[in-house]
């Protein structure tokens, strides 16, 4: 009796198990690869699966590219010597008289310092009266201020330099040593100059960025071909905003890679392979290195030309797919660019469901040896 019932127990149980563990779908990262293909306009889905080969890597391969147009190229340097409104400026004035204008009695020579250039362009020196600073040099100035001098005291001598002042400065914002608004002087006329007197750039060189907005313009370049490339070195002009900042790309990695989260570019160009390097490589125990797939919205000229048609239009979703067991797998994951936005996926080996299959029946079945047991204890009670 006793044996009877622990059976029939362990039948009800173990049938119960398979039921429900057929009718559950096992843990996993995300779907497989059967399920991606399944995605496919072959067959019920909408998006484009490609396998990468050399073609498919030059054709996608679309870096952007950063720089400065000629507009800004072509821009002369500021002379440093021509004043702007809200320059200051200091005035020496000598006079060959005892009790001259502007000189006391016992002293040789007066000085004014800080003489603000107004919004209007012009300065006021006692005697002189007002003169239009602005666009002229100081040479200019000192002369003008000579000869209205002259009318009113014998042989005046009279100096007049630029100082530092907000007629002619760029801000500077973001990764750099010192943020603030900074005068275009002698030494700091181009771009390097100015980041130098910021105090340099603070983040890794091979990700920063600096943008120069002038006006209603634009424009970026990488950090590090501002030196590869002289002619970059731009000319400042006032009024200049300098952004630095560090590149905002990023990939998202999912699936059986070490690290599933959303990962910043750590340079200009990144590859597949880099890419699943830069995230902890494949999971040796679940990853299936013959399905790595990266997804992206491709725009119409590039979908067009990988697929080899004409007709597409507007962006279309691809599916990239890279076979590392290939003869030459990894060369085409190294080739291969992985873009802004891009998603990074790689699917469980076939081996890996099977062991989460099985692992799961040994715990079911694990469960119905208890439950038998406990069957035939209350049996064995109740007699």
């Amino acid at each position: 009796m006793n044996f009877s019932t622990t059976r029939w127990v362990k039948t009800v149980a173990v049938l119960a198990a398979m039921s429900i563990l057929a009718s559950c779908t096992l843990p996993r990262s995300g779907p497989t690869k059967s399920e991606i293909y399944s995605g496919s306009v072959m067959r019920e889905g909408d998006a484009f699966i490609v396998t990468v080969n050399d073609r498919v890597s030059r054709a996608t391969a679309v870096v952007p590219a950063l720089g400065f147009t000629e507009g800004f190229q072509n821009a002369s340097v500021v002379g440093s010597d021509t004043i702007q409104p809200g320059d200051t400026l200091g005035l020496t004035v000598w006079e060959n008289v005892d009790d001259g204008l502007l000189v006391a009695e016992t002293a040789n020579a007066t000085t004014l310092e800080e003489v603000q250039v107004d919004g209007s362009g012009f300065i006021f020196v006692p005697y002189a009266g007002r003169i239009r600073a602005a666009g002229n040099s100081p040479e200019a100035v000192r002369r003008i201020i000579t000869e209205r001098l002259a009318e009113q005291t014998p042989d005046p001598q009279v100096e007049v330099r630029r100082l530092a002042g907000d007629g002619s400065t760029v801000s500077l914002v973001g990764a750099v040593g010192g943020q603030g608004v900074y005068a275009i002087e002698r030494p700091t006329r181009t771009l390097s100059a100015m980041l130098a007197r910021a105090g340099g750039i603070t983040l890794e060189p091979e990700i920063t960025q600096i943008s120069v907005i002038r006006g209603q313009q634009t424009e970026r370049i990488w950090f590090q071909d501002l030196y590869k490339n002289p002619r970059f070195d731009i000319a400042l002009r006032g009024g200049d905003k300098i952004l630095v900042e560090a590149d905002t790309r990023s990939f998202t990695a999912l699936g059986a890679t070490g690290t599933q989260a959303r990962v910043p570019f750590e340079s200009q160009t990144l590859s597949a392979l880099e890419a699943i390097a830069q995230v902890g490589g494949l999971l040796s125990t679940t990853a299936d290195p013959t399905g790595v797939f990266v997804m992206r919205n491709e725009p119409p000229e590039v979908a067009n030309q990988v697929l080899g048609r004409s007709d597409l239009i507007g962006a279309q979703r691809m599916v990239y797919v890279l076979d590392l067991t290939q003869p030459n797998g990894m060369f085409m994951a190294r080739d291969f660019v992985v873009r802004d936005q891009d998603t990074l996926y790689v699917t469980e080996a076939p081996f890996a469901q099977w062991s989460k299959t099985i692992s799961s029946l040994l715990g079911s079945f694990g469960a119905v040896n208890t439950l038998a047991t406990t069957a035939t204890l209350v049996q064995g009670s109740g007699g």
